[in-house]
Formats: structure tokens, sequence, C-alpha cells
């Protein structure tokens, strides 16, 4: 019964706009890695190809010091996009936010790709991290609102599955295009990728029906969600659980109210002159504003109070999921995933004695099968399991790792390798984008989101930065006694601070407060 309970919600019109806006996650990985290979081509480091004919430069001469600021300035750009994107998705809506990131997503590496200089090339990795990051915030906010309630787990693995296509595409686009000019059309891709996600979006795209029924607008949310769920599908428990009238209450206030305007429209001395033209405005929740203004309660007191950046701190029943999910967000990085992502071949390739490309294909391929395979796991085993689990598993590979690389011996570093990119898949990798908006209520997700993702690109910019430096300093592989070291210290922190969210039905039932005098 539960089974064909999923399998009913499962709609085309769902996967459409889960496909859609998970194409800005997919973007933040492609970006993120789509240096790494063609670093030698870009910088002038290989032999000239021959391209003297072209309207471009073949290459673009870097020292390495401005090469990483090439490289960092999407991080940069990223973390002022987590900022801004929480505010932007609160105010104006999941999906005019989606659209706004993609037009930053399409003109960056427009920039990058036609880039003549440092400066061009700086500008476009800058633009291109503003539109990624504010993706990684609103999307996650997206897919959470729209996926089915028993299955959000399953659904919110989208984020990071996107996340590692990303990497393993740009990482086989560098097979074969890291040299001459033809690290330009790598770039290139990115931005029709963000041109396709506009199209998609515009043409077919949907608000969350969730900031409709939160922002006013109840019957517009219906109509979305039955649209979303399907025509036959029975979506009565679901709009109960926004905290507003049941799907056929919002049906009766409706028809009251427009009955009240055929009589008004019979009175012109009592329209006030109306007669503007508005009729044929679009709907931009006329009769459901109308509703909101007519019967405030509950729902109307929420969305006066919608919190911002520096409020969810202050609010004593927020700050303990922001600091939450803070934490785990800096666990991501600090456990050390990005160090094999950015660095694994340089690392290892000597070692192993493999193609340094090949290989980046290969972690990356593993990263996308373990994360989708281990999807459902979300929602059988709880987001807390599956967070322990991985972060143990981290730090056990990382122990391994560092044996096996400074012993030299090239099959427990190789199996290293696989099993600390398995673990990340399993719970690090997928469940902090779920845990910012399960942990907190409505009127914080889109300021909790900005935080989780603030820490998060400050912390990939500690070990993208850092990383090599420290990797030289300590010897080689002993940094990975240090990311053991952070896997334990996290792994407590998860036990101690972290709850369940799993089958819980908003912020209230997690943390296990009263609702009744809370806000008192």
């Amino acid at each position: 019964m539960a089974e064909r309970g999923t399998y009913h919600d499962w709609t085309p019109y769902l996967f459409y706009l889960l496909f859609t806006s998970a194409l800005g996650p997919l973007l933040f990985g492609y970006h993120l890695a789509e240096l790494n290979e063609p670093q030698a081509a870009i910088t002038c480091a290989q032999a000239s190809q021959g391209s003297a004919h072209s309207a471009f430069p073949e290459c673009i001469d870097m020292t390495t010091v401005q090469f990483s600021l090439v490289t960092s300035f999407f991080t940069l750009g990223g973390l002022l996009g987590a900022l801004s994107g929480g505010p932007l998705t609160t105010k104006f809506g999941r999906l005019r936010s989606m659209l706004l990131s993609s037009i930053f997503a399409a003109l960056g590496p427009a920039l990058a790709a036609t880039a003549v200089n440092t400066g061009m090339f700086v500008a476009g990795r800058f633009i291109a991290g503003l539109g990624a990051g504010a993706a990684t915030v609103i999307v996650p906010i997206y897919i959470s609102e729209i996926a089915p309630p028993n299955q959000k787990g399953f659904f919110g693995s989208t984020t990071q599955i996107m996340i590692n296509m990303g990497i393993l595409i740009t990482q086989v686009l560098g097979l074969f295009l890291s040299k001459g000019q033809l690290w330009r059309i790598i770039l290139g891709v990115g931005g029709l990728i963000a041109i396709l996600q506009f199209a998609g979006l515009y043409l077919g795209g949907q608000e969350s029906p969730k900031w409709l029924a939160d922002n006013g607008k109840p019957s517009r949310a219906k109509k979305t969600l039955q649209r979303i769920r399907g025509h036959e599908a029975d979506i009565e428990s679901e709009v109960k659980g926004w905290g507003i009238e049941s799907a056929q209450d919002i049906e009766d206030e409706e028809e009251t109210l427009l009955s009240g305007h055929d009589r008004m429209s019979s009175h012109p001395s009592t329209s006030r002159g109306h007669g503007d033209g508005t009729e044929g405005a679009p709907d931009v929740g006329g009769d459901d504003a109308q509703a909101a203004k007519t019967k405030p309660g509950k729902k109307a007191e929420e969305m006066a109070k919608t919190l911002g950046f520096l409020a969810v701190l202050q609010n004593p029943d927020v700050r303990p999921a922001v600091l939450a999910v803070m934490m785990i967000m800096v666990a991501q990085q600090l456990c050390g995933i990005n160090s094999i992502v950015m660095y694994g071949v340089s690392l290892l390739s000597d070692l192993l004695a493999a193609n340094a490309a090949l290989l980046n294909v290969l972690v990356a391929l593993l990263n996308v099968i373990v994360t989708t395979s281990a999807a459902p796991l979300v929602d059988r085993i709880g987001r807390k399991p599956c967070l322990l689990i991985s972060i143990g598993g981290m730090g056990i590979s990382s122990l391994c790792l560092a044996i096996g690389i400074m012993k030299a011996v090239p099959t427990l570093s190789a199996l290293a390798v696989l099993a600390f990119v398995a673990s990340f898949g399993i719970g690090l990798g997928p469940v902090p984008f779920l845990l910012s908006s399960e942990l907190v209520a409505a009127e914080a997700v889109g300021a909790t989101q900005s935080w989780a993702l603030t820490a998060n690109w400050i912390a990939t910019f500690v070990v993208a930065q850092f990383f090599p430096l420290a990797n030289e300093k300590l010897g080689k592989g002993q940094v990975y006694f240090v990311f053991a070291g952070f896997a334990l210290l996290f792994g407590c922190a998860t036990a101690w601070f972290v709850p369940e969210t799993r089958g819980k039905t908003d912020a209230d039932e997690v943390w296990g407060r009263k609702r009744d005098g809370r806000e008192d």
C-alpha cells in the first residue's frame, strides 16, 4: 500500500520541475571542478596547438597565484550569492529567484569563455558564483516544498546528485577538451546549461505551492499542488499541513468572494472606480489576497513574522536549528571531500601510476552512483543515522588513506579513496541540504538556508586554499589524520545536537516544543 502511494505521487510534471530547478546545483558542481583538468591549457603551461587565426588568445598567461585567484573568486561569488539567496526566495518566491540566479549563471560563463585576460576571467567566475551560490540556497527549499511529504528525503537528495553530475560532466569534457582553445568550450557549456534552465523555468516552471500558501494565496497554492500531484490525487492532508483551511474551505471561500464581487459590480457607486483595466491583469493573488485580509488567522500572523538574516540568530526557537545546520554544512567540507574532488589526482597519480584525468572521472562517477543509490536510505532509516554512518565511514577512510599514502601502499590508498567518496554520498552529501528546510518553520527557512550555505562556502574556500599547503607542510598524506580528527569531532556534535526530522510534521515537533503559548 505504501509503495503504491509512493509511485502515485510521481507525475511527469513533478519530475520536470525537479529537473529544471536542479540544474542550478548541477552548475555549482560543474563550476567547482571545471578548471581542474584544463589548467595547463588555460595558463599556457602546455605546448601551443596552433590556433593563430582565432579572435581569442589560445591561452591566458597566469602565475599560480593568479590562477588561484581565478579559482577562488567563484567561491567568493558563491558566498555572496548564498547570502542574497535566502532573502530573495523569501520575498519574491522560489520561481522568480531561480530565474534570476539562472541569468547570472549564464552571464558568468559567457564572460569567462570569451576572456582575453585574467581580469575578465576573474569577473566571469565571480558572476557564475553568484548564480551558483544563490541556487544552492533556493533549490533545496523548492525541492523540499514540491516533493511528496513522505518522500522529502529521497527527492531532497536530488541536490547532491546533481552537484555530483555537474562534477562528472565537466570531468568527462576535460578528457577531450583540455587542449588548445577547446577549454573555452568547457566554460561555455556551463552558460548553455544555465540558458536551458532559464527557458525551462520560464516556459513551464511553477511557484512552490507552500510559498503561495504562506504568502496569502491559498487558492493558487491548492491549484498548483493539484497540478503537481496529478488531477486524481488527494491533496487534502497536504493542504491541511500548511496550517490553512482545507481544500474545500478554500473553494467555498473563493466562491463567496466571487459572488460578493459580482454584487459589487452591479453597484457602480460602491466599486470606487475600478474600471481601470485591471480585469485582464495576471493573477497575482487577487482573490487570495482578499481572503487573507478577510480572514487573518494563524497563517497571516506567520507571514508577518518572516525572519531575516540576523533575526534568526536572535530568535531562541530558531537559533539552535541555525547553528546545527551550519555545523553540518561545515562538517561536509572539513571532513575532506573536496580534497579528493579538487586535488585527488595530484595527490594520488604518482602512487597509483594511473591516468590522472581518467581517475578524476571514475571518482566523480562513483560519487553519482553512491549518492543516487543511497537516496532512499534517508527516508527509510532517517537523516541522523545516515549522517553518523557517513561521518564515521569518512573518518575511518581518512585514517586508511593517510596510512596508505605514507607507507606507499597503492591498493590501500585506492580502496580508501573509494570508501571515502562512498561514505560521503550516503549522508554528508545530501542530508545537510534537507535539514535547512526541516529544522525551522517556514518563516525562517530562507535566512537559515543563507546561513547554512554561507558556512559551507567559507569552509569550501578554506579547504580549497589551504589543503595543498597543509599537505606539503605536514608531509604527504598526514593531513588526512586532521580530517579524521574533524570526523570524530563532528560525529560527536551530530549525535548530541542534531535532532531527527524524518516523519515530523513541523519544526515544533522536531524540537519537541509545545505549540500553545510558545510565542509568549
